[in-house]
């Protein structure tokens, strides 16, 4: 049971492409976190967010975005605590679809915790790594812990019909990447609350 306080964390599906693989984990890192009681969990399709390339005049730093697709994302994110992004690796880094949507936000993100699941190559950890250094410049707390399904695991769930329970390292690495998003989540979350 879940208070009225409890950190809200959206997962953030990282991918529009058809027939993505991105929905395997997404669906898989849903079951988990149905099991946790110390956050509140939404899974967000970047699909149902459709984002112009971003033309904005000004950088949401300095003015709210005028497209009417970017207010609604921004609406969004201003009800979350925190963020999970479930991520593939395109060409050593992030899909631009993904960057796009960090682009078209400023201050919803800030001071909030981000976690990482990625997959690909080398489980997306160039991705990953991008979007680090993106969320530091977004005032976000990317969290220590990630969740990396590199083509082991990868083609294994995509192509050879086994599933999540067949490489149990990977629970352990979520649950790592859940218990820091939920402690940086609880404490900046009150920090942000204690100042108003």
């Amino acid at each position: 049971m879940t208070t009225q306080s409890t950190p809200r964390i959206g997962i953030v599906l990282g991918s529009t492409r058809k027939g993505r693989f991105g929905e395997k984990p997404a669906k898989w890192l849903s079951d988990l976190t149905d099991k946790r009681l110390d956050l509140d969990f939404e899974l967000i399709d970047l699909r149902d967010y459709p984002l112009p390339f971003f033309d904005e005049q000004m950088s949401p730093i300095y003015a709210p975005p005028e497209n009417p697709a970017a207010q609604r994302w921004a609406a969004k994110l201003a009800t979350l605590d925190g963020f999970i992004v479930v991520t593939p690796e395109y060409n050593h880094g992030a899909s631009a679809v993904l960057k796009n949507a960090l682009d078209h936000a400023y201050k919803e993100f800030n001071r909030k915790p981000i976690g990482f699941v990625g997959y690909g190559g080398v489980g997306a950890a160039r991705a990953i790594e991008h979007l680090r250094m993106v969320a530091v410049e977004l005032q976000m707390a990317p969290v220590r812990s990630a969740v990396y399904l590199g083509m082991v695991e990868f083609l294994g769930i995509w192509q050879q019909g086994k599933s999540f329970d067949d490489f149990p390292h990977l629970e352990q690495s979520a649950t790592a990447m859940l218990d820091d998003i939920a402690w940086w989540a609880r404490a900046l979350k009150s920090a942000r609350e204690a100042q108003g």
